[in-house]
């Protein structure tokens, strides 16, 4: 994988849901973890299969951000992303996936339009199963047309609570 024969760094900090870890190239943000009961876990997940340097000071946005996404606030991901090593498929969806706004879902099918492959729902679950930027390119707003939740490479039990944590602070804001 290309990402060896980069530069990378990585932090891991504490939110109100656990420990999440967030690794970087010289070009932007290229995996996040999903919160974790212990700072460990977070950091064997962000760095699983390549050699990183710790670096907190480095993503003090991205920090911010996610700390705050935790406590139900919302937040615009606007920071660089790299995508290296991932096909041109998988940024074409991601890149539609991240544009679902906050709170809101789209359907695997209503993705697979939008890129120009109407066809492709079942190949638009994969690309987003490989999804290394979980909140950061919101996966879990994607669910099937029928209504069901879907897959999701975290488990069913964290794309329900991301759903309704998206839900309540549009309520309650």
């Amino acid at each position: 994988m290309r990402l060896q024969l980069m530069m990378l760094e990585f932090a891991c900090f504490n939110t109100e849901w656990g420990w999440v870890a967030v690794m970087g190239s010289l070009k932007g943000l290229c995996r996040t973890t999903l919160p974790t009961p212990d700072e460990r876990s977070a950091i064997d997940a962000v760095t699983r299969g390549v050699s990183a340097t710790r670096q907190e000071t480095a993503f003090a946005e991205v920090k911010s951000a996610l700390i705050n996404y935790f406590k139900g606030e919302r937040v615009e991901f606007l920071f660089p992303i790299d995508l290296e090593g991932c096909t041109c498929f998988q940024r074409d969806v991601w890149e539609v996936t991240s544009k679902i706004p906050y709170g809101q879902l789209r359907s695997y099918g209503w993705i697979a339009a939008e890129i120009g492959h109407p066809q492709a729902a079942r190949a638009v679950g994969q690309a987003l199963g490989a999804n290394r930027l979980p909140i950061v390119i919101p996966c879990h707003r994607v669910i099937h047309s029928d209504g069901n939740l879907g897959g999701f490479s975290g488990g069913l039990h964290w794309k329900e609570r991301l759903i309704k944590l998206e839900r309540s602070s549009i309520l309650s804001g």
